[in-house]
């Protein structure tokens, strides 16, 4: 009879407090004891057998659709994105989305927005203070949801802008306490219970959403974000996307888009500023103008050290299902271990070393880094995100010095569903110039942050 992997054998309220808390040495313990492959049992969630190997992660995602259910797997996301957001999708109706999507994120559009993307960040970096300690992560979430207000929602500055923007904060900052997690809470029980209030945020931006699509509506006309391309999207019958379906997808891109990649920024300020070899030689490149080549080994190696996302989007098995030398169950949900597989010496050397070089002259495995996930369920805004990274850091280095705030590493924590740095990656800005070569930096071992 199909059984799950072994694992720990806590209390379930125990291990969901690990999870929580301590959800790095919690799978570095996990994988001590049990090996690469291995159950946790979480309040509210089936048995979540975790998964390293490179072979059965293969497996996992080539699996066909109709075994493995990514988006059964993310349910605990469909408060905050709704139920016809792609990420909670399965089979052909995920297909059909990812299709009407897919144009938003084409390099060409990509291209098209570098521009917007850069002005807002030049312009919000100006804004942030110099010569004083600051944390870097909030500063980095209220920029990307700059970008994605401008560039996904499509946005100008004015009121409906402003509205948002705070609405939208405070969905964020529900989306990261135990309400945005547990079912129970998000029930409206009254006006002041934390259902209660989450239901009037989610309406509140359901208005300012349903009244900026049907202003775009009215008015027309080409735009390059990401709103545009869903109001001209057609499904194969030729019925254009419902106000659900857009709403959803709107808010699954500031969900998807905003916390991962500002706490991924958050978590390579960290560790570039402790590591000053690698600081010399990004503002070297960004000086010269020479390309890009370092500054995406760059990213890929923080991406690779620190994921934000560390279970790729699991999936819930829809019947018994034979991955590797093990047989699952109906009803276990698998997920790929990004953390534990980003550091498997047997995959990456010496691998709590931060090594930009490691990307230098080799591409990200298919099946060994994993921030985007892989597989038909690979992210659809990684080149939006990618891009993201490197405008941000382009601008911040060309503009300041960046030296760490002290010479303790950073923590991981948890917010929701993503880890970033605990302490908000605290660094202090001088304007260029004020430094010889620009950098400064406190000496750091090869493992540090």
């Amino acid at each position: 009879m199909p059984t799950t992997p072994p694992g720990p054998r806590w209390p379930v309220a125990a291990q969901t407090l690990a999870w929580w808390a301590r959800p790095i040495p919690f799978f570095e313990r996990c994988r001590a004891r049990y090996g690469g492959r291995f159950t946790i049992r979480l309040v509210n969630v089936p048995p979540f057998a975790h998964i390293t190997d490179p072979d059965e992660i293969k497996q996992v995602f080539t699996a066909p659709p109709e075994v493995l259910h990514p988006g059964e797997g993310s349910r605990i996301l469909e408060p905050i994105v709704g139920s016809n957001s792609v990420i909670l999708l399965d089979e052909q109706p995920h297909m059909e989305q990812r299709r009407l999507l897919l144009p938003a994120f084409h390099g060409a559009r990509m291209k098209r927005l570098t521009g917007l993307v850069t002005e807002v960040a030049e312009r919000e970096i100006d804004s942030w203070p110099r010569d004083t300690p600051i944390r870097l992560h909030p500063r980095l979430q209220a920029l990307t949801l700059e970008i994605i207000l401008r560039a996904v929602f499509g946005l100008d500055p004015g009121p409906r802008l402003d509205r948002l923007r705070v609405l939208l904060s405070r969905l964020l900052d529900v989306g990261a306490t135990p309400v945005g997690l547990i079912p129970a809470l998000q029930r409206d029980l009254g006006p002041h219970s934390p259902g209660g209030r989450f239901a009037r945020l989610r309406a509140a931006i359901e208005r300012e959403i349903a009244g900026l699509v049907d202003e775009r509506r009215a008015v027309g006309g080409e735009r390059d974000d990401i709103l545009a391309t869903l109001l001209e999207a057609t499904h194969e019958d030729g019925s254009p996307m419902s106000f659900a379906e857009i709403r959803d997808e709107l808010l699954t891109a500031l969900v998807a888009g905003h916390e991962t990649t500002a706490s991924q920024l958050a978590w390579t300020f960290a560790l570039i500023t402790r590591h000053p070899g690698v600081m010399r030689e990004l503002v070297r490149e960004i000086d010269a103008g020479d390309g890009d080549a370092y500054l995406m080994a760059t990213i890929h190696e923080a991406m690779r050290s620190r994921p934000v996302l560390p279970n790729a989007e699991p999936r819930l098995t829809m019947r018994e299902v034979t991955i590797g030398d093990w047989t699952y169950p109906e009803g276990v949900v698998i997920g790929v271990n990004a953390y534990l597989v980003h550091h498997d010496p047997r995959i990456y050397p010496d691998p709590y070393a931060f090594r930009p070089e490691r990307f230098l002259d080799a591409s990200p495995g298919t099946y060994t880094w994993l921030p985007f996930g892989g597989g038909r369920r690979r992210c659809l805004g990684a080149s939006f995100a990618l891009l993201e990274m490197r405008v941000v850091l382009q601008a911040l280095l060309r503009e300041t010095t960046v030296r760490a705030d002290g010479v303790h590493a950073e923590l991981a924590r948890r917010r929701n569903i993503t880890i970033s740095p605990a302490g908000g990656a605290r660094v202090v800005l001088e304007e260029r110039g004020r430094r010889e070569e620009g950098v400064a930096a406190p000496a750091a071992s090869a493992g540090a942050v």
